[in-house]
């Protein structure tokens, strides 16, 4: 089975949810009403990724069947060949012998034939012998005529009888060896054209059956690839349905999280303090590799010290959907606001990644933070404006040592990463 980016298939569906949210202050009825709506909508969401997954576990059972099926047809096909290979070796044996047999009846015809060559000569003598002296029976009655004696006649009857009894056996003995001649040249040419017929229905079968096995082996290589095609579907839908439930994870604790404000909030209200604000204000902690970026008012704040070695927009030919901040490796990295961790992992692309979703002001974003040299939160985990969540490094397709900083509005995408804006509209770099 190919490799496949778990970034581009799994994220880009389910973040379109937009299941896991940030809060700056307070919770409303109406957000905790949304984000529970939110929560269904993950859990419809879920409930259809399983059937679809139950599909492609059906389909891929289908072409388990088919290829089971293929199996025996393919097995049976090969014990034919095998057969068939077998009987052309037995037939061109046969033919083998057949053609040794020819060649014997060969030399048997020669002497056949010189025999009948000899009595012809012999009946060739009788006959001009038979000329000179008359021809024809009168020879045999002269000869009788001709008697001298009683004893004489005697004689020369007998003379005659045997004559014609051997002119006779000669006569039968060439119609015979004749006759011979031909059944046998018949039967061996009959014999051999057989065998030779055989042979090449044999061959012909053969032929068949080699076709219909490449055919069906073909079928099970596109099964194959058809099956691999499902599984990877599988995994993809798999993949997303694991993603939804970390979602809904989230979800159900920015529910709870929202609860527990709104619940803060009502005292406070009835008593009219002023103390409901949770702003994170500037960070004065120090990260791993130098002190944090100081957190700025608005929405968002820089995400980490540094200077903008590429900006948003076209590049090379292509689109860069984020800007790139150059720093040494090390260099903390800091949520831009408050939200939740919705995705902390490798990336071969991305190399470390975290995303954040964040719910601003009833609005959806998406906020991007790559080639991290290590990331310290972790998915689903709630995190604040301006705290610490990686530090810069060089992973992943990076030529060196920066932040690539990604916003999206709503959901983020794979390429063309639409929905991508321009950070630079958000913070003051």
């Amino acid at each position: 089975m190919r490799k496949r980016s778990i970034l581009p298939a799994a994220i880009a569906c389910t973040l379109s949810l937009g299941g896991l949210f940030g809060y700056q202050t307070g919770a409303s009825a109406a957000s905790i009403s949304e984000l529970q709506q939110k929560k269904s909508e993950i859990e419809s969401k879920s409930s259809k990724l399983q059937s679809q997954i139950n599909e492609k576990d059906s389909q891929i059972s289908s072409i388990n069947s088919k290829q089971a099926s293929l199996g025996s047809q393919l097995e049976e096909i090969e014990s034919k060949i095998q057969s068939a290979n077998e009987k052309i070796n037995e037939e061109e044996h046969k033919i083998s012998e057949t053609k040794s047999q020819i060649s014997e009846l060969k030399k048997s015809i020669g002497k056949l034939k010189k025999r009948i060559e000899e009595r012809n000569g012999i009946l060739k003598d009788r006959a001009r012998a038979m000329q000179k002296n008359g021809g024809g029976s009168v020879n045999y009655l002269d000869v009788i005529l001709e008697a001298k004696s009683f004893d004489d006649l005697i004689d020369r009857i007998a003379a005659v009888k045997t004559l014609v009894e051997a002119d006779q056996k000669i006569i039968e003995e060439q119609k015979k060896d004749e006759q011979d001649l031909k059944e046998k040249q018949t039967a061996i040419e009959s014999k051999l054209a057989d065998l030779e017929s055989m042979l090449s229905n044999l061959k012909s079968l053969k032929a068949k059956l080699k076709d219909d096995q490449n055919a069906k082996s073909a079928l099970v290589k596109k099964l194959e690839k058809q099956k691999d095609s499902l599984q990877e579907e599988k995994m993809s839908l798999s993949e997303q349905k694991s993603i939804l439930a970390d979602q809904k994870a989230s979800v159900e604790k920015a529910i709870a999280l929202a609860k527990k404000q709104q619940a803060a909030t009502k005292p406070q209200a009835e008593t009219g303090s002023s103390s409901g604000s949770s702003s994170t204000g500037s960070s004065s902690s120090a990260g791993s590799g130098g002190p944090l970026p100081k957190v700025s008012s608005g929405a968002f704040t820089r995400p980490v010290a540094g200077y903008i070695s590429s900006e948003f927009g076209a590049r090379s030919g292509g689109f860069h959907p984020g800007i790139d901040i150059a720093n040494s490796i090390g260099t903390p990295v800091v949520a831009a606001a408050d939200g939740i961790v919705f995705r902390a992992y490798h990336s071969s692309s991305y190399g470390n990644c975290v995303m954040i979703t964040h719910y601003i002001n009833g609005k959806l974003y998406t906020t991007v933070y790559a080639h991290l040299s290590s990331y310290s939160v972790s998915t689903g985990q709630s995190v604040s404006k301006g705290q610490q969540i990686g530090v810069m490094g060089n992973t992943g397709e990076s030529t060196g040592p920066h932040l690539h900083f990604e916003i999206y509005n709503g959901r983020w995408t794979p390429p063309p990463h639409n929905g991508a804006q321009n950070p630079r509209n958000f913070i003051n770099f």
